[in-house]
């Protein structure tokens, strides 16, 4: 039986898959940061639908990276530890690469990932 590899897939099968799987990842999230994230992931991959062809293999890279690296950091491993870190800084150099808009984007999610935790109304006793 034949094994498939990403060399059999076509480009608007790689990238579904990568966002089903990123959604996927997301699944191991806290709810709130979940909702962030899943949000953010599919206003990325709408905005990107229609890209330049040279920004195809950055826009790929950077979220196959981004899938690894958190898989990695929602592992049981590392969900053991009391505060388990998500997530990791960018570098300069990464940042330098960034468009205006792109940097605008990061400062909003920063921002909304930053908001203190607001009760629900199912958090609230409803008898006292």
């Amino acid at each position: 039986m034949a094994t498939a590899t990403s060399t059999s897939f076509t480009h608007v099968q790689r990238v579904r898959l990568l966002y089903k799987t990123i959604l996927r990842i997301h699944r191991g999230l806290p709810l709130e940061i979940k909702a962030i994230g899943d949000q953010y992931v599919k206003d990325e991959f709408k905005r990107h639908r229609k890209c330049q062809p040279h920004e195809i293999n950055p826009f790929m890279t950077g979220w196959v990276d981004y899938a690894v690296t958190l898989s990695k950091q929602l592992s049981v491993s590392q969900l053991k530890k009391k505060s388990p870190i998500l997530g990791r800084h960018l570098t300069q150099e990464e940042l330098e690469t960034f468009k205006d808009d792109q940097v605008y984007q990061l400062h909003e999610l920063m921002q909304e990932a930053m908001k203190p935790k607001v009760e629900s109304d199912s958090d609230i006793p409803t008898k006292l």
